[in-house]
């Protein structure tokens, strides 16, 4: 994962308890997929006896780092940046200990604490006269955005998460920050600000960008964001997201996320390419994520899901999902409507499938049916005169009808 480091940063943690930070943006009230890089390596710096700091940007979220970015973003409010900074808060303790017993407990911090009371007068006179425009301009960050413009607040992002080195370095003896690989030239800002004003030892070293086999951005699905909110990510729609990886994804994020011990995820790795289809690596790393992220009962659920669209499970499964758990199963399913009205003397099932675009015409959906090939509610028809009725409703509402072995629609009667 290592992309660059500081030289002596290896011999700081080796030697003695060191406290470290990583900044997280507070631009949604949720974290996502993506954030789990910099989540685990906070995981594992404790698990290493050191001290860990989550920075929520409260002040630099109403400014816009424009490292990796093409445009200016949009500003966020103080109301917003503090309520997704509460959320923040409360995920972060899923993943880190804050329990003020432990020495290395984990300590979250806000720089809108500590920038709210510095005026702009004095922040230049203390701070900007230590970096020259020079050193601000030779960075990545700036001179990819020179062509397409750059706002001056913009400009002295790299300043504001420097001073928040400092800052920590100063009060707090935080001596190591660490961050994405595009983050090299503002962390190295702080290191320079600690130097020339005179602050302890600071080191730095930053993780590779994560990206899937195709480059694009790691951390999305067809549908947006993989958030690590339940209620924006259904625990079942996590599992997925994991389960569908591609091969040469999964081989290369088993090494990023999983907390197994290497020689076993190579042994895990080994296996898989003999048999990719059973996608070993990809279920191991499922389990492990939604475990760590949601919990047990929450993968049992998503297992027992998967099985309804891809597996044999049975009606009774099936009927067990309340409402909002069928919607999250048959996410991305096609569907169709329905009058409920209309099943109270039966519906024929070839004309119901043949006219509701099921089927493009009676006469498949006839033959498809001869052939054992549809089920409603994972129960096959076996018979021409099959009528749907109230009683087959989901919910009191929908019916799954599958033709063929994973051709599904989802019927929804109002």
């Amino acid at each position: 994962m290592l992309q660059d480091i500081m030289p002596g940063t290896e011999d700081q943690l080796n030697k003695e308890m060191t406290s470290a930070y990583i900044g997280f943006d507070p631009t949604a009230d949720s974290l996502h997929v993506g954030n789990l890089v910099p989540i685990t390596l906070l995981m594992r710096l404790q698990r290493a006896g050191h001290k860990p700091y989550a920075l929520v940007g409260g002040a630099t979220g109403m400014i816009g780092d424009p490292s990796g970015k093409s445009q200016e973003r949009n500003l966020l409010d103080l109301a917003s940046i503090q309520h997704n900074s509460d959320c923040i808060r409360k995920q972060m303790e899923k993943f880190i200990d804050f329990n003020g017993s432990v020495p290395n407990a984990a300590v979250m911090v806000n720089n809108y604490d500590w920038f709210k009371d510095i005026s702009f007068l004095s922040f230049i006179r203390d701070v900007g006269k230590h970096i020259s425009v020079n050193y601000m301009m030779a960075k990545d960050s700036v001179k990819n955005r020179l062509e397409t413009g750059m706002s001056f607040t913009e400009f002295t992002y790299q300043l504001i998460q420097g001073y928040d080195f400092y800052h920590l370095n100063t009060t707090q003896n935080v001596r190591l920050q660490v961050g994405g690989a595009d983050q090299w030239g503002n962390i190295v800002t702080g290191t320079e600000l600690i130097r020339r004003k005179g602050g302890s030892d600071a080191f730095a070293f930053t993780c590779r960008l994560i990206t899937k086999a195709d480059g694009t951005k790691f951390g999305k699905s067809e549908s947006g964001n993989v958030w690590l909110d339940r209620e924006k990510t259904s625990p079942y729609q996590f599992y997925q997201f994991w389960l569908k990886m591609a091969d040469a994804d999964a081989v290369k994020m088993a090494l990023v996320f999983s907390f197994k011990p290497v020689p076993e995820i190579k042994a895990l790795t080994a296996e898989h390419e003999t048999a990719p289809h059973l996608r070993k690596l990809q279920k191991e790393l499922a389990e492990e994520m939604t475990i760590m992220v949601h919990s047990e009962e929450d993968l049992a659920f998503a297992k027992q899901a998967s099985e309804i669209l891809f597996g044999q499970s049975s009606v009774e499964v099936l009927r067990s999902l309340n409402e909002k758990q069928l919607l999250e199963v048959m996410d991305g399913v096609p569907q169709v409507t329905g009058v409920r009205d209309s099943l109270s003397a039966g519906i024929d099932i070839i004309s119901f499938l043949a006219d509701r675009g099921v089927f493009p015409s009676k006469g498949e959906a006839k033959k498809m049916l001869q052939n054992g090939g549809i089920s409603i509610n994972k129960e096959k028809v076996t018979t021409l005169d099959f009528k749907l009725t109230q009683e087959h409703l989901l919910n009191g509402k929908y019916l799954l009808v599958q033709k063929g072995k994973s051709n599904y629609t989802l019927a929804m009667f109002t």
